[in-house]
Formats: C-alpha cells, sequence, structure tokens
C-alpha cells in the first residue's frame, strides 16, 4: 500500500540556506504555499546557518553541502562531490519537480539533475550580471539554462540579459508577499517617521539616507528616520552619527522580529540600492501604504513596481540631492504623502500572496 507521502505529488525547492533574506523568504513562502496545498515538500540547502526562517512542521529539510572529511584541495573534485550529493538526493527523492533559487545553486541543479527525468525551474532573483559575473558564466549559463524546463525572472531588464532562445523560454513572476503585511489600510494620521530596512551593507547604501537627512533634519526636528537591519557598515554609520550630534533623529534599531509591527503607520519608506531584484523591503512597505521613495537601480525591480510620483518616488542610483528633494517634498506636502501612500497600498492588489503563489503554482505544474 502506498504512504501518504508517496500519493502527494513532491517538490524540492533548493538555496543556499535559508537565512534571513530576500529571496530565502520567497521560497520559504512558496514552500508553505505548495505544503498547504498538498504537496510533499523538500527544502534542500548546502548549509543550515545559525538563523533562518522557520518551516511548517511537515516540510522537509535535508543539508546538501560535503563534510569536512569530504573537501579536498582540489576546487574541481570539490565541485564534483557536491553536484554528486545533491545528484543523490534529487534521485533518492525524485520529486515531479525542482526549484531553484540564485546563482550557482540553479547551474548545480540543472547538472544534479541531468538525465533524472525530474523537471527543473531556476529562478535568477537579482541582476544577472551581478549573479553570473566573468567570462565562464557567459558561456556556460546559456548552455545550462537551455537545459532547464523553466526560468523564472523578477523584471524585464533581466530578461534583456539573455540570449533569445533564453527569453523567450522565461517568464516574469513577481515575488508572493508575506501574509503579515496584509493589513487594512491605515488612513489616519501617520507617524513622522521615515524607515529603512535591510542589511547595512555597500550595495544597500544606507549611508545614502544618512547622508541626505543630515543636511536637512535641522529643518524637520519632530521627524525620525529609523534603521532597521544591521551588517558590516552599521558601526561606520553609528558613529558618524555620533560625530554629527544625530542620535535623536536617526535611529538605529537593529534585527527585529515581525518588522511589519515595528514600521505600520509611519509615513515614508526609503530604498536607497545599487543593485536589486524585486526589493521585498519595498513591495512590503508599499503594502503597509507607506509612501516610498526608491533608487531607480538595476536590474529594475524598484522600476517595476514604482510608476514614479503616481505611487512613490524613483531617483536616480547614489544621487543624495534628488533623495533630499524627495524626503523634502514628502515631508512638506502632506496632500501629496497621502495620495502616494494610497497609490502604494494598491500594490497589494498585484503581489497578494494567493495570487502570486498561484500564479508560480500554475507555471510550474505546466512545465
Amino acid at each position: 500500500m502506498m504512504t501518504e507521502k508517496e500519493k502527494k505529488p513532491s517538490i524540492i525547492f533548493y538555496i543556499g540556506s535559508l537565512s534571513r533574506g530576500g529571496a530565502e523568504r520567497v521560497i520559504v513562502n512558496l514552500a508553505e504555499y505548495f505544503h498547504a496545498n498538498d504537496y510533499h515538500v523538500t527544502i534542500v540547502t548546502k548549509m543550515r546557518e545559525k538563523v533562518e526562517y522557520d518551516v511548517s512542521d511537515g516540510i522537509d529539510r535535508v543539508i546538501a553541502d560535503i563534510t569536512e572529511e569530504e573537501i579536498t584541495g582540489s576546487r574541481l573534485l570539490n565541485l564534483y562531490r557536491r553536484i554528486k550529493k545533491l545528484r543523490n538526493i534529487f534521485k533518492q527523492i525524485h520529486p515531479e519537480h525542482i526549484v531553484s533559487f540564485i546563482g550557482k545553486n540553479n547551474l548545480m541543479a540543472i547538472a544534479a539533475s541531468r538525465g533524472l527525468r525530474i523537471p527543473v525551474t531556476v529562478s535568477v532573483r537579482s541582476d544577472p550580471k551581478r549573479e553570473y559575473p566573468g567570462r565562464a558564466n557567459r558561456i556556460l549559463v546559456p548552455v545550462l539554462f537551455g537545459m532547464a524546463e523553466g526560468i523564472v525572472l523578477q523584471t524585464t531588464q533581466a530578461k534583456e540579459y539573455f540570449n533569445h532562445r533564453i527569453g523567450k523560454k522565461a517568464v516574469i513572476l513577481p515575488n508572493p508577499l508575506n501574509y503579515r503585511f496584509i493589513k487594512p489600510f491605515y488612513d489616519g494620521e501617520r507617524r513622522k517617521e521615515i524607515v529603512w530596512v535591510g542589511r547595512m551593507d555597500d550595495n544597500k547604501n544606507p549611508k545614502l539616507l544618512v547622508d541626505a537627512f543630515s543636511e536637512i533634519c535641522k529643518n524637520y526636528p519632530e521627524w525620525k528616520v529609523i534603521f532597521y537591519g544591521d551588517g558590516d557598515n552599521a558601526e561606520q554609520i553609528k558613529k558618524f552619527c555620533d560625530r554629527q550630534n544625530l542620535g535623536g533623529q536617526i535611529v538605529f534599531a537593529g534585527k527585529v522580529d515581525h518588522v511589519e509591527e515595528k514600521i505600520d503607520q509611519s509615513s515614508i519608506y526609503v530604498l536607497t540600492s545599487k543593485i536589486e531584484g524585486m526589493p521585498n523591503a519595498l513591495m512590503e512597505a508599499m503594502a503597509l501604504g507607506i509612501a516610498p521613495i526608491a533608487t531607480d537601480c538595476p536590474c529594475g525591480g524598484p522600476a517595476q513596481l514604482i510608476q514614479n510620483r503616481e505611487n512613490g518616488i524613483l531617483i536616480p542610483v547614489d544621487d543624495k540631492q534628488a533623495l533630499k528633494q524627495a524626503l523634502r517634498e514628502l515631508v512638506e506636502d502632506t496632500t501629496f504623502r497621502q495620495k502616494i501612500s494610497a497609490k502604494a497600498y494598491e500594490i497589494l492588489e498585484k503581489v497578494h500572496p494567493d495570487v502570486v503563489n498561484k500564479q508560480w503554482m500554475d507555471y510550474i505544474e505546466q512545465t
């Protein structure tokens, strides 16, 4: 007699880890949706981090990396052993479909599944030039991606990176919003807070917001900037704020659980990144009705969410003057800010998890 697991359709989601990042959050959301829709779900990761997203009981977790004893001085031999171990996992579970996220993981998933007759969908989560740098990848990616049954991209700019054969096969699917960010629109008086959420590193570029706000903050003493997150640049930025005596108006809240409870009813959200795929934090802020300012960065994620001056403001990458002007306008013009806020909230119709998760499931089941 068949077991309950054998009766259910089976799917593997493959990613480096479940650490606190945007792509990891999306893959967990998708895994939960497939699990809720009667799939046997396995999440395969290269490693297990100390701090990770939780998954429901009933979703299996497999670690695919080779052990310290198996690691040799040869990179090629280590790569071979990693692919072999991943292939054995795929072979043992033999799901109806494999979904892989990000960079080398996608190439590994395709290589490890060859000959097993398991459809593979790969997803590029950022600028393809960033995920696949160098000459070797320019040769290898078109070959391996040509073997994938499905290719999911996040923006039209990302699609333009690939040749016609790959681009024709690819589909653009949005990220599913986390259910925690679905709330009734708040049309009351919002707190005079400008919020920023993410890893405090060079790419996320939080210093741009500090630099811009520090030059105008004396004109708006009742307003604060609150940073939610931590990272390599956090201490350096904090020291700069201390030297400038900005502690009262620039607050570093660090990593927090349930950030939606912290930023709900804030007035302005700022994204300062140099490169983004589809920025979850921006999407989530908009779904809470927070008026957004975002850099128009490659590979086009913010521009895919924001119609400039309709439901947010787009600014050039690393442009302090443009950010200062956008902040002044939203701070000073309450009517304009409220209009942007209401239009931003409408993003919920496009990125509601019930809508987007079904789009993913329909695509995967058809490939």
